[in-house]
């Protein structure tokens, strides 16, 4: 299973205690957490990472941050711009929200001072940390989406990151697909997301000279496409026969989108399994390389224990129960 620390999460790291930065890169290091601060100071450089394309599970901040009375202040204007993620306050002396009006203490997730980390240690678990993902699926997933994505993209040699969790609810790019997941086991979607110009090009240059009429469409078909390779994959592989056979009785929530602010709901609060596929042409073309987002979004149902893999005819033959001949 994935836990503990095999899993990560990007958070963004709002702390000028300098004098406390080493301790606060281990305890991220020890915990699964990808630490990410602003190359600059201020509410300006703040904002514009959060209205970017930056994947976030949450928020550290030192209530001093910027000057002894902006952190909070800034608080509230995150919270305003992104209320789906949880914010940890760093204290200097209370290890509690105690002293903030109550319109304020209920921004935060949780108070902590670097005296006792335990509490934030804790509180990362329960709001972000707090869905296991099973190795064997988090394998077979980056593994089929590999091999779907480099069955289209053959002039590019395919890499993935480490598997993360996000909490925010952030489109990436401008185009987007999105494809229902439905087995005893599980029920939500699957989206792949990419920016649309840069992955534009890496088709257009696979497909040669005429390629060069390709537009937006073909790019849509192509990922499109994408997300049927991997799905028939998941499916093949994890899903059962009659696994979706009442699907059309089961509850349905709505999906909200906003495309001005490149937002996406899908009314549940819990971690997203999110994958970040990397495509580079195999000729020093000096092109840039392109990016595909995949999100799996698990919010109607979860049952991690039911969770299985087909058998193959290849595990049939190691068992002995077929031979080839």
């Amino acid at each position: 299973m994935y836990i503990e620390n095999t899993l990560i999460s990007k958070i963004l790291v709002l702390d000028d205690g300098l004098a406390h930065f080493d301790r606060l890169k281990t305890f991220c290091e020890d915990n699964g957490i990808v630490g990410i601060r602003p190359q600059h100071g201020g509410r300006d450089a703040v904002m514009a990472i959060l209205k970017s394309n930056v994947d976030l599970g949450g928020i550290t901040l030192y209530e001093h941050y910027g000057s002894k009375a902006s952190g909070i202040d800034l608080a509230r204007e995150i919270h305003a711009l992104r209320p789906e993620l949880p914010i940890f306050l760093r204290r200097d002396v209370l290890a509690s929200v105690a002293g903030l009006e109550e319109k304020d203490a209920a921004m935060f997730r949780c108070a902590y001072t670097l005296n006792d980390l335990q509490v934030l240690r804790a509180t990362l678990d329960d709001s972000i940390f707090n869905r296991i993902y099973p190795n064997d699926l988090v394998r077979g997933i980056s593994e089929m989406t590999s091999a779907s994505l480099a069955a289209l993209f053959r002039n590019c040699d395919i890499t993935v990151e480490a598997p993360y969790l996000v909490k925010d609810r952030v489109i990436y790019g401008e185009v987007c697909t999105l494809i229902s997941v439905e087995s005893s086991w599980c029920r939500g979607y699957m989206m792949l997301q990419a920016t649309e110009l840069t992955l534009l090009d890496l088709v257009r240059r696979g497909a040669g000279a005429d390629g060069e009429e390709m537009t937006f469409r073909d790019l849509n078909n192509v990922l499109g496409e994408a997300t049927n390779l991997v799905w028939g994959s998941f499916k093949n592989r994890y899903v059962g026969p009659d696994d979706s056979k009442n699907a059309l009785m089961q509850t349905q929530v709505p999906i909200v989108i906003n495309h001005h602010r490149r937002f996406i709901s899908f009314g549940s609060d819990a971690p997203q399994l999110c994958l970040k596929y990397t495509l580079r042409e195999r000729t020093d073309s000096g092109m840039e390389p392109a990016a595909i987002l995949q999100r799996f979004v698990f919010n109607l149902s979860w049952d991690p224990e039911e969770f299985k893999e087909n058998t193959t005819v290849e595990a049939l033959v190691e068992t002995g129960e077929l031979e080839l001949f």
